[in-house]
């Protein structure tokens, strides 16, 4: 049985995000979405609220579960036992930054765990998790950019 990660923050979590779950979830026979938290960063969502909107979202895809974790990547991943870990790519200044991420985690996951690059659907390939929240903060519509009960919450969240 092949099982997958799919890691990121999800702040908040956008149609290009369930686009690569989607897609990763016909790819592996189980697929995690691990939602990473940072004690660096300010998100807009809490953690809990983060795993509960995308347990939501990807209610109807059975063999994709939701999980949080802090730390490094590698020690979640070894320590899980995952066999992949799924990335999205937008554009090239993605792949330059993945490919290095890549090829540290290479030397740092167990032997037989690989990285696998999804490129992200064309209608989606603009869409950041903080550019949706500036538009939405500067009362700008993103409709069509986060699954609708998200955007009611981050709508909620700024006071729009």
């Amino acid at each position: 049985m092949s099982t997958a990660l799919y890691s990121g923050s999800f702040d908040p979590m956008t149609n290009g995000h369930l686009d690569i779950i989607t897609r990763a979830s016909r790819m592996f026979d189980h697929l995690v979405v691990g939602v990473i938290y940072n004690p660096n960063k300010s998100p807009l969502f809490s953690v809990e609220e983060r795993v509960s909107q995308i347990q939501r979202v990807t209610a109807d895809l059975q063999n994709v579960s939701v999980d949080h974790f802090t730390g490094l990547l590698a020690d979640y991943v070894n320590a899980n036992r995952f066999d992949a870990v799924v990335r999205g790519l937008r554009a090239t200044t993605d792949f330059e930054y993945e490919i290095q991420m890549a090829q540290m985690n290479a030397r740092l996951f167990a032997p037989g765990i690989e990285s696998v690059f999804l490129m992200t659907s064309p209608e989606y390939s603009f869409i950041s998790s903080s550019m949706v929240k500036e538009v939405v903060s500067l009362n700008g519509c993103v409709d069509g950019l986060v699954p609708e009960t998200i955007l009611e919450e981050i709508k909620h969240k700024f006071n729009v």
